[in-house]
């Protein structure tokens, strides 16, 4: 007595060495790579595939789409355009939205919060620059708090 299920037809023909048929009949197919984003402020980076044609302005649409989805803290908003793609490893400069996101040659990147600055402009800052701006802030603030604590 067999525990086998009784074959499928697709696994007949590769019992028998016959070529599957491509899924993409005819169409060129496209890699599809993980990439890992983590949001400034968030507790932890957010994992899915992308395909290395897609646009930076759509992954950056699709991870606050997955951010909103599990429910994550701060509440960020659903607008793409107010947020900026920079690499993980060097934020100096933000990635350009309407440029392949496979063409970086990176799988890891951080997603930051447009600022607004004054009247209609946007600044994006990256952790590096946020990281200079504020300590000067959270230093003094906390100076200050020791100071209340220790008197």
């Amino acid at each position: 007595m067999s525990l086998l299920p009784p074959p499928t037809p697709s696994r007949k023909r590769l019992e028998k060495g016959e070529k599957t048929r491509s899924k993409s009949n005819g169409r060129k197919e496209s890699n599809r790579i993980l990439i890992t984003v983590t949001v400034l402020g968030s507790a932890g980076p957010i994992r899915f595939f992308v395909r290395e044609e897609e646009l930076v302005s759509a992954v950056v649409g699709t991870v606050l789409k997955a951010y909103e989805r599990e429910g994550r803290r701060p509440i960020l908003g659903r607008n793409h355009y107010d947020f900026v793609l920079y690499h993980a490893f060097d934020g100096s400069h933000g990635l350009n939205s309407w440029e392949p996101i496979g063409s970086f040659g990176s799988r890891n990147f951080l997603l930051c919060k447009k600022q607004r600055l004054s009247g209609e402009e946007w600044q994006a800052t990256p952790g590096s620059e946020m990281g200079k701006k504020g300590m000067g802030v959270w230093m003094a603030g906390l100076n200050r708090s020791l100071s209340l604590i220790s008197s």
